[in-house]
């Protein structure tokens, strides 16, 4: 598996994974498919302080993480990024995800990230463990915080502090 950075060329393959993704209602808060040509013109206007990486095995895309600042109103978050894990339904639990992580947390420390913040479902555990598994760790619950197809879903709220001589919890 190659993990590299993404580029516009990528809008196709990343909409192949996310799509599906965001069909089954179980992995993410995203509730509304993209086109490609969405995902394109996202891709190319992409902020230049985030980090766009995809793993690519058997010569296609087959996962990918994004990782874009936090808040840009200010500059009091400009160490914090938030990140998203998306690997193709088939191919899950096959170290995917296991091999963006490492790549995405150098590029991050690169670009003068200090911290990591997201949200994962707290209907998937897979995803939590994943992210704990790399030095996240949970501090708290967003409680109904999304809310598809009619139904709430609790959030959790993780973390990981960087550091620019190596990962810490």
């Amino acid at each position: 598996m190659q993990i590299r950075d993404a580029t516009p060329a990528d809008a196709e393959a990343i909409v192949q994974i996310l799509n599906p993704i965001i069909a089954a209602r179980l992995y993410t808060a995203l509730d509304t498919p993209f086109t490609v040509d969405q995902e394109r013109v996202f891709l190319e206007r992409f902020p230049a302080r985030g980090v766009w990486k995809v793993a690519v095995g058997a010569g296609r895309v087959v996962g990918f993480q994004v990782l874009e600042p936090f808040a840009t109103y200010t500059h009091a978050f400009d160490h914090v990024g938030t990140l998203g894990t998306f690997v193709d339904l088939a191919l899950r639990r096959q170290g995917i995800a296991r091999g963006l992580f490492p790549a995405t947390f150098a590029a991050a420390r690169a670009k003068g990230y200090e911290k990591i913040f997201t949200f994962v479902r707290a209907d998937n555990p897979a995803a939590l463990s994943a992210y704990v598994a790399h030095g996240f760790r949970a501090i708290g619950t967003a409680r109904r915080h999304a809310k598809i197809d009619g139904r709430y879903v609790d959030e959790i709220l993780i973390e990981k502090l960087l550091d620019v001589l190596g990962p810490t919890t």
